[in-house]
C-alpha cells in the first residue's frame, strides 16, 4: 500500500530500533561502516561517471545518425539553395522563412519591426507574428547567428538544422536520464536510447520535418518529465529540491514557448497530478477527500471530479467569450465530429478528419514496435504496474485508519513509488491520445521506450512478479533485472545494426524540378510586392523562396485566417469565374497558383478529397460514383480549376495564364473587373 514519505521514515526508524541492539551494533558499525561507505561511494561515483558518459554519447550518436540520414536522403550539401528551401515542406517552410527574414534584415531592430508589423504573411493585414506564432526560436537563432563569429564557417541553413539535430541529442539524453532515475541503473537508460533509435520511424520525424514545432518542443518536454520524476523522489535535500523546481520551471516555459499545442499537453499533465493526488499516491494535499469509509471516499472523489470538470469548462468558455478567443474552436469541432457526437459539414473539421495524421493510430505501428520487442516489453511492464496501482489505490481509498500501523504489521506488501505512479498515469493518458490521433504518437512512443526499459531494469517490478509466482529470491531479481535488458540489447544490435549501416550508406538526391521551376519563375517574372493565392502548403514555400506576399498560409490557428483559406480554396470548388475573381481580389490577389495534384486529387478516397470537402460545405453534390446526402444539390457552375484551362471567354476576361508546367498553372488576375 502507498504510504507517505514521512510515514516511511518513521517506519524505517522503528524497524531499526526494534531489530538491532544499539550498543553492540554501534561498536561493530564504527569499525565496518567507513570502509563500506567508502567503497559504496566510490562505486556510485564510477557508475555515475560511466552512466553519464554513455548518456552523452548516445545523445550525440543519435544526433549524428539523424543528421546523416537527412544529408543522405536529400544530398543536402550539394543541392541549390532554392532546393534546400523547398525541402522544408508546408508549415516547416513558413517557420524557416522568418529565420531567413531576420537574417536578411539590415539590422536586428528592423528585423524585429518586420515581425511585429508584418504585412507579407497575410495580404491586406498587418499582424504581430511574435504574438500569433511560436517563432521565438527562429528569432533567437537568427540573433545568435548574427552575433557569433561563425558566418565564415557555417551557412545559415546549417546553423539552423544543426541546432535542431543538437536538440535531438538533448532529447535522447533526457529520455535516458528519466529511465535511469526510475530504475536505478543506467543500463535502463541505454536500452531506452537504443529503442528510441531502433523505432525511429515511430519515435521521431525530425530528419524530414526539421523546423516543425514539436521538434523544438519535445526535448524540453522530456527534460520536464525527467525533472518531475526526480522531484517526486523522497528525501530530497532542500538545495536539490530548489534546483529541480527551477529545472521544471525553465523546461516548462521553453516547451510552452515553442509549441502552439502546449496547452493541451499541460492540461493532461495537470490531470496526471490530479489523479495521483486524488488516489492518495502523492503526499496529501486535500485531506478532506481522504477521510471516511470507502464509499464515502469514492463519493467525495466523484463529486470532486465533477466540480473540477464543470469549473474547467465554465472558466474556459467565460474567458473565451470575454477575450473573444476563437483560435482553437476548429479543434473542438474536429474532436466533436471525430468521437461521434454528430456529423458535420464544417470545412475545417472535415479537413482534419480526412488527414491521416489526425486519424486513429494504424495497426501496423504495433507490428513495427513489436519487431524491436518494445511493444511486448511495454505491455509486460504496464500490466504489472497497473495491477500494482489498482491495489495501492484500493487500499488508499478503503483505508481510513492509521496507515502507519498497517505498514508496521506488514499486511500491505504492494507499493508504488510516486515517481513510478506519475510516469504510469502519464504513459496511459498519452497512450490514449496517440491511439486517437496518430500525429500525437511521438509523445507516447518516446515515453514508451522509457517506461518499458525502466520496468525491465526495476527491482520492484521483478519483485512483484516473482512474488506473485512464488519464486522470489534477491539473487533472482538481480539476475533478471540485468540479464533481460542485456539480452534485448544484444538482439537489437544483431537485428538492426546491419539495417542502420545500410541506411547510412544509401545515397539519394532531392528532385522536384516543377516546384523549382515555379519558384525561379516567380522570382524573375513577378513584382516583389505581388500577392499570391493558392494552397496553404505551397504558399509557405512561395514566401520562403521568393519573399512574395501571401493570401493564406499553413499556420491554421486563427479564425479569420481559416475563413480566408476557405474563400481562397473556392478555386477548387464549383464556382463561377466572377465569384472566384471577386473573392481573390478581396484579398488583394495578383496571381493564383492552381495545382493539378489538388484539382484531380486521387490520394484521398471520395468524400475526403479537397474538392469534395468544398462541395459539401457549399451544399453541392460530389463528383464521381457514390451516394450524396439528399439535401445536396447539383452546382450551377463547373469546377473552376478544370474549366479555367479551357480558356473560355468568361474566364479569360478575369484570368490570364502566365506560367504552366506539368504540375502548376499560374494565372494573373485582371484589375478592371
Amino acid at each position: 500500500m502507498m504510504i507517505s514519505i514521512r510515514q516511511r521514515k518513521e517506519i524505517k526508524t522503528t524497524e531499526v530500533s526494534e531489530h538491532f541492539p544499539v550498543q553492540e551494533e554501534n561498536v561493530k558499525l564504527e569499525n565496518k561502516v567507513p570502509s563500506g561507505c567508502t567503497s559504496r561511494r566510490l562505486w556510485k561515483i564510477v557508475s555515475f561517471t560511466v552512466g553519464g558518459t554513455v548518456a552523452l554519447c548516445m545523445g550525440l550518436l543519435t544526433s549524428v545518425y539523424l543528421a546523416t540520414l537527412h544529408e543522405n536522403d536529400l544530398w543536402f550539401s550539394n543541392i541549390k539553395e532554392v532546393e534546400r528551401e523547398i525541402s522544408f515542406r508546408t508549415e516547416c517552410g513558413l517557420y524557416y522563412s522568418y529565420y531567413k527574414q531576420m537574417l536578411q534584415a539590415p539590422t536586428l531592430v528592423q528585423g524585429f519591426h518586420g515581425l511585429i508589423y508584418d504585412n507579407k504573411t497575410e495580404s491586406m493585414r498587418t499582424i504581430n507574428l511574435l504574438q500569433r506564432m511560436n517563432i521565438y526560436q527562429e528569432v533567437f537563432l537568427s540573433i545568435l547567428y548574427r552575433v557569433l563569429p561563425i558566418q565564415k564557417y557555417l551557412e545559415p541553413v546549417y546553423f539552423y538544422i544543426y541546432t535542431l539535430f543538437g536538440l535531438q541529442a538533448i532529447y535522447v539524453t533526457a529520455l535516458y536520464v528519466t529511465s535511469w532515475l526510475l530504475s536505478g541503473t543506467w543500463l535502463s537508460g541505454l536500452l531506452a536510447a537504443l529503442w528510441y533509435v531502433a523505432n525511429r520511424i515511430d519515435t521521431t520525424r525530425v530528419e524530414f520535418t526539421i523546423p516543425l514545432r514539436e521538434n523544438w518542443a519535445l526535448p524540453f518536454f522530456a527534460i520536464q518529465i525527467a525533472a518531475v520524476t526526480y522531484f517526486l523522489r523522497p528525501n530530497l535535500q532542500p538545495l536539490s529540491e530548489r534546483r529541480t523546481l527551477l529545472a521544471i520551471f525553465i523546461s516548462t516555459f521553453l516547451f510552452s514557448l515553442t509549441w502552439q499545442f502546449n496547452q493541451f499537453m499541460m492540461l493532461m499533465q495537470a490531470l496526471v497530478l490530479f489523479i495521483l493526488d486524488s488516489l492518495d499516491m502523492l503526499p496529501a494535499v486535500k485531506k478532506n477527500l481522504k477521510t471516511g469509509s470507502f464509499l464515502n471516499r469514492i463519493g467525495k472523489l466523484l463529486l470532486h471530479l465533477f466540480i473540477v470538470l464543470c469549473l474547467t469548462l465554465f472558466l474556459n468558455n467565460i474567458i473565451k467569450k470575454i477575450l473573444n478567443l476563437r483560435s482553437d474552436e476548429h479543434i473542438f469541432k474536429f474532436l466533436k465530429a471525430k468521437f461521434g457526437f454528430g456529423a458535420t459539414r464544417d470545412f475545417d473539421a472535415n479537413l482534419y478528419l480526412c488527414e491521416e495524421a489526425f486519424g486513429l493510430l494504424p495497426l501496423n505501428t504495433f507490428e513495427r514496435l513489436s519487431d524491436t520487442l518494445l511493444f511486448y516489453a511495454y505491455i509486460f511492464v504496464l500490466s504489472i504496474t497497473v495491477i500494482a496501482a489498482l491495489i495501492v489505490a484500493f487500499h488508499n481509498l478503503s483505508d481510513s485508519t492509521n496507515q502507519q500501523s498497517m505498514g508496521k504489521t506488514g499486511k500491505c506488501t504492494v507499493d508504488l513509488k510516486p515517481e513510478t505512479a506519475y510516469n504510469l498515469i502519464h504513459t496511459i493518458l498519452f497512450g490514449f491520445l496517440a491511439l486517437s490521433t496518430m500525429r500525437m504518437k511521438y509523445l507516447w512512443t518516446s515515453h514508451m521506450c522509457v517506461f518499458a526499459s525502466f520496468g525491465l531494469c526495476s527491482p520492484e517490478i521483478w519483485e512483484l512478479l516473482l512474488k506473485s509466482v512464488h519464486l522470489y529470491n534477491p539473487k533472482r531479481i538481480y539476475i533478471m533485472r540485468y540479464s533481460v535488458p542485456i539480452l534485448i540489447l544484444l538482439y537489437l544490435c544483431y537485428k538492426f545494426w546491419p539495417g542502420m549501416m545500410d541506411e547510412l550508406s544509401e545515397l539519394r538526391e532531392f528532385y522536384d524540378p516543377d516546384t523549382v521551376e515555379l519558384m525561379n519563375w516567380i522570382k524573375s517574372n513577378t513584382p516583389r510586392k505581388a500577392v499570391f493565392a493558392g494552397s496553404m502548403q505551397l504558399l509557405a514555400g512561395v514566401k520562403l523562396c521568393t519573399g512574395r506576399t501571401l493570401t493564406n498560409h499553413p499556420h491554421y490557428e486563427d479564425n479569420s485566417l481559416r475563413e480566408r483559406t476557405r474563400a481562397v480554396y473556392q478555386i477548387y470548388a464549383k464556382r463561377s469565374p466572377e465569384e472566384v475573381h471577386a473573392l481573390l481580389r478581396s484579398f488583394g490577389t495578383d496571381y493564383v497558383i492552381l495545382e493539378d495534384s489538388i484539382c484531380y486529387e486521387r490520394r484521398h478516397h471520395r468524400g475526403c478529397r479537397l474538392r469534395d470537402l468544398l462541395d459539401v460545405a457549399n451544399g453541392h453534390t460530389m463528383d464521381g460514383p457514390g451516394e450524396n446526402d439528399p439535401d445536396l444539390k447539383p452546382a450551377d457552375h463547373p469546377r473552376f480549376c478544370e474549366e479555367i484551362k479551357r480558356n473560355l471567354p468568361s474566364y479569360v476576361a478575369h484570368f490570364t495564364r502566365v506560367f504552366q508546367n506539368k504540375t502548376f498553372h499560374v494565372y494573373k488576375l485582371s484589375r478592371n473587373k
